[in-house]
């Protein structure tokens, strides 16, 4: 199954509800197993960005579409990085001309 990283910056309404935040991370882990994928691992964090998330997801197209609704509660916006294992890389590196 693919893997995304999601990178998580609060909005204001985020920042002001920041109290709600363990929920909505519970809420986006019944989100993932909704639409087939699996929330791995959570992160807070410091500096650019305020979460970083560790995530599966069957497709794009199902992982565009949590992102979709997610971003659409107003409480954060995202960017999402499609991840490759250290491994499947090396694959792909091999078979290039």
């Amino acid at each position: 199954m693919p893997v995304y990283i999601n990178l998580i910056k609060f909005t204001s309404k985020g920042i002001e509800n920041i109290k709600d935040s363990p929920k909505r991370v519970e809420e986006a882990q019944k989100l993932a197993k909704a639409v087939g994928g699996e929330l791995k691992k959570v992160y807070y964090t410091m500096g650019q960005y305020d979460m970083v998330a560790i995530s599966e997801s069957p497709s794009n197209e199902s992982m565009m579409k949590a992102m979709f609704i997610l971003g659409s509660a107003g409480a954060i916006r995202t960017e999402t990085l499609v991840a490759f294992s250290a491994e499947k890389a090396a694959e792909i590196i091999k078979g290039l001309p």
